[in-house]
C-alpha cells in the first residue's frame, strides 16, 4: 500500500511540474514575436530625455492669460488645508489660467471649433519617429530667424527624407532662457515660416511639428498657427532640451490629459534615444520602484506659492 502511495505521489509531482505550478520559473516567458521582445531589445536599454518644462507659478505666460496659481487643497467641510500632521497627507489645488501654458499641445479647436479638441486627438499620437531640425546657429545670428524650406532640404541631404507620419521638432535653443519672465514679452523670436509648415505637412505628410517658443511665428496675425489650426493640424509649443536629442533615429512619446472640449493640454514629451546616446537616462540607471527617499522634505513656500524641498 505504501508503494502505491509513493507512486501516486511521484506521478502527481510530475504532472504539477509539467504544468509549471510547482515553480513559476520552470517555463520562461516566450517574448519571440511580441512587443515584449521589442521592449527587451530596445526600450529597456534606451536613453530617455525629457522635452518638457516643469509647470510652476514662475513660468513665463502670455499676459493675456496671466500666471498659474498654486495652493494647498482645502477640506470642503472645515475650510482648512489638508496637512501631513493633521490628516496624514497633503494635496494641491491648481488654478491654471489657460490650457496653453508651459510645454503643451495645441489642438486644432484652439482656433477652429469645427476641428478636434484635445480629448478628440487620436490615441495613435502616442509614439512616433522623431526628427529634430536645428536652426540654433542661425537664431544666434538673428533672434527672429524662422525655419525655411531650404533648412528642411538641407537636413534631408544629410539624413534622408523625413518619414511620413513623423514628428518634427525645431531646435532653436530659445528654451535655454526658461523660465525668465521676459520670454513672455518678446516680440522677436525664432519661428517657422508658413511655407515650411505647408511643406512639412503637405509634401512630407508629417503628423505634427513642435517648437521651443510659445508661438509658431512672430507675424502679427500668427499666420503659421492660424493655417495649422484651420486645417486640422495639432502642434507642440514650449519644448525643452532639444539640444540633447539626435537629429534622427529617436522616437518621441506624447502624453497629455483629456480635458473634455480642451483647446490645448499640458503635455509630456519624452524622447527615446539609442542606448549609446550621450544624453539621457536609461532604466537600469534609475531608482524607480520603490522611489528613493529624498534628503529634503516638501514644505509650502508662501513666497513662491508652491511646495519646494528644504
Amino acid at each position: 500500500m505504501r508503494y502505491i502511495k509513493v507512486l501516486l505521489l511521484l506521478f502527481l509531482t510530475m504532472v504539477l511540474s509539467s504544468c509549471s505550478i510547482l515553480s513559476p520559473k520552470a517555463t520562461p516567458v516566450n517574448n519571440e514575436g511580441s512587443l515584449w521582445q521589442v521592449y527587451d531589445q530596445y526600450f529597456k536599454t534606451a536613453k530617455y530625455v525629457d522635452l518638457s518644462h516643469v509647470i510652476s507659478p514662475e513660468i513665463p505666460v502670455w499676459e493675456g492669460f496671466g500666471p498659474p496659481v498654486f495652493g494647498p487643497a482645502m477640506n470642503a467641510q472645515t475650510g482648512n488645508p489638508y496637512s501631513y500632521k493633521e490628516n496624514g497627507f497633503e494635496s494641491t489645488r491648481y488654478m491654471l489660467s489657460s490650457d496653453q501654458l508651459g510645454t503643451h499641445i495645441d489642438a486644432p479647436a484652439h482656433w477652429a471649433p469645427e476641428y478636434p479638441a484635445t480629448d478628440e486627438i487620436p490615441v495613435t499620437y502616442a509614439i512616433r519617429q522623431l526628427v529634430v531640425i536645428s536652426i540654433a546657429d542661425k537664431v544666434h545670428r538673428n533672434p527672429n530667424y524662422h525655419l525655411r524650406v531650404e533648412d528642411i532640404l538641407e537636413w534631408e541631404k544629410l539624413n534622408g527624407v523625413i518619414p511620413a507620419g513623423s514628428v518634427v521638432f525645431i531646435r532653436s535653443d530659445w528654451s535655454k532662457s526658461w523660465p525668465s519672465p521676459a520670454l513672455a514679452r518678446q516680440t522677436l523670436l525664432p519661428g517657422v515660416r508658413l511655407e515650411a509648415l505647408k511643406f512639412l505637412h503637405l509634401e512630407r505628410k508629417i503628423l505634427m511639428h513642435g517648437h521651443e517658443p510659445m508661438d509658431t511665428d512672430s507675424t502679427l496675425s500668427l499666420e503659421g498657427e492660424s493655417w495649422l489650426m484651420h486645417n486640422g493640424y495639432a502642434q507642440a509649443e514650449a519644448l525643452a532640451n532639444l539640444d540633447q536629442v539626435p537629429e534622427k533615429g529617436a522616437l518621441v512619446i506624447i502624453g497629455f490629459p483629456k480635458f473634455q472640449g480642451g483647446t490645448g493640454a499640458y503635455a509630456r514629451f519624452i524622447a527615446i534615444c539609442p542606448s549609446d546616446w550621450k544624453h539621457g537616462a536609461s532604466i537600469n540607471q534609475l531608482n524607480e520602484s520603490p522611489l528613493p527617499k529624498m534628503d529634503k522634505i516638501l514644505i509650502w513656500d508662501f513666497q513662491k506659492g508652491m511646495r519646494i524641498r528644504k
